[in-house]
């Protein structure tokens, strides 16, 4: 298939494909640290539901403002720098954020981290698809590093918080350290393996294809119904397994774990799923399948529950690096807009809904808050149901 890299190339992805996976799971430590500090937050510092998830939604606001923005920067100029910048900038807000008891400031540290968090992944993305040689396998695990990332987000905070409370934050900026050192030392292996021009951008001709932005504005809303679903979750899930199971922090910490785990098993299996399948096959079959592992996760009590927030993580993320891809391709001429938007707008446009969903559990319960979530897999499967795969028909207008 075009799609596929050529045998011979695959010796050269892998090495580069690898350190960017691991400095991608370094920078998404911090978007999961977010809702793994909320329990803590709630306990150490008695914050109501609604201040916690006030708490997501700044780290998620600014980021869902810049990231277009960097995309768009890096549609125009090569930005190598902004990987390792940008994961120390994410790493030193959330170490910062436990310090201190002033809501306030916690916010700003939170919303720094956020910031640094968008200025990192539309040029990663750019990077990782050249890597890649347009790979689906490939760009899965470059996602998988982000997967892993939030997966052990949780168990590193739990680690650091549960044993010298909220004050020993700092100590979590050490992922961020690591993730500099391995994003340096990705861009040096991307331009040995592929050649750069003299401002370090791989070389590369211009796409002949014309932007699709009709079906590019589809597959967006559809990823906003999921990350609606995801961060909603995330932000919760950690309270909502204590209340059914009666498991105690514990059990609430290994929800969470349990919810990016998951995903990290979903995104392998998307680019393998996709490479036999298609991509936009697999990804309605996934939205589909959300819809009950949603609705599991709501009504089924007991420990059977964790099944579900499984199912629910595996089938939120196998679309996930194929949503990059098939954004890429649908705005082949503005790859790093079209990055800084499905990888980043869209995904943490879900922290927008954060608030509300905590405002519903303060005045209800927080079985009543997420229930609507069982419907936007459908909103987005709806979306999805009429997209093409790129270049199999021409835009419309072109």
């Amino acid at each position: 298939m075009e799609h596929r890299p050529p045998p011979c190339r695959k010796p050269r992805t892998r090495r580069p494909i690898a350190l960017l996976a691991l400095g991608h799971a370094c920078v998404d430590v911090y978007q999961g640290a977010v809702a793994a500090l909320v329990p803590f937050f709630v306990a150490e510092r008695a914050y109501s539901y609604a201040a916690a998830s006030g708490i997501v939604l700044a780290a998620s606001l600014l980021s869902s403002v810049v990231q277009p923005l960097f995309g768009a920067l890096t549609d125009r100029w090569a930005l190598p720098w902004l990987l390792p910048v940008s994961t120390v900038v994410g790493g030193a807000g959330v170490a910062l954020a436990g310090v201190g008891g002033h809501y306030g400031l916690t916010l700003l540290a939170v919303a720094v981290s956020g910031v640094g968090v968008a200025a990192y992944h539309p040029e990663a993305a750019r990077v990782a698809r050249r890597a890649s040689r347009g790979s689906h396998t490939a760009m899965s695990w470059f996602s998988l590093g982000g997967n892993v990332g939030f997966a052990t987000a949780p168990l590193l905070v739990s680690a650091v918080v549960a044993t010298g409370g909220l004050r020993a934050s700092p100590l979590l900026v050490v992922p961020a350290l690591a993730g500099a050192a391995l994003c340096v030392a990705a861009l040096r292996s991307v331009r040995a393996g592929e050649g750069a021009d003299p401002k370090g951008r791989p070389a590369d001709p211009a796409p002949a294809a014309e932007d699709d932005w009709p079906s590019f504005l589809r597959l967006s809303g559809a990823i906003v119904c999921r990350s609606i679903v995801f961060t909603g979750l995330s932000t919760f899930i950690a309270l909502y397994v204590r209340e059914r199971t009666g498991g105690g922090e514990v059990g609430g910490t290994a929800a969470l774990f349990v919810l990016y785990l998951g995903g990290a098993a979903g995104t392998v299996a998307g680019g393998r799923l996709a490479a036999r399948h298609g991509r936009l096959p697999v990804v309605r079959w996934s939205y589909a399948a959300s819809v009950l592992a949603v609705a599991g996760v709501v009504l089924v009590p007991g420990p059977l529950l964790y099944v579900f927030v499984a199912l629910t993580s595996a089938g939120l993320y196998v679309p996930f690096s194929l949503h990059i891809t098939l954004g890429q391709d649908y705005l082949p001429r503005r790859m790093g807009t079209a990055s800084g938007v499905t990888l980043g707008l869209t995904v943490s446009i879900g922290g927008l809904a954060s608030p509300l969903i905590g405002a519903v559990a303060d005045a209800a319960s927080l079985r009543t808050a997420l229930a609507p979530l069982v419907a936007l897999p459908a909103v987005g499967w709806l979306l999805l149901r009429t997209l093409r795969e790129p270049g199999t028909e021409p835009a419309a207008g072109s």
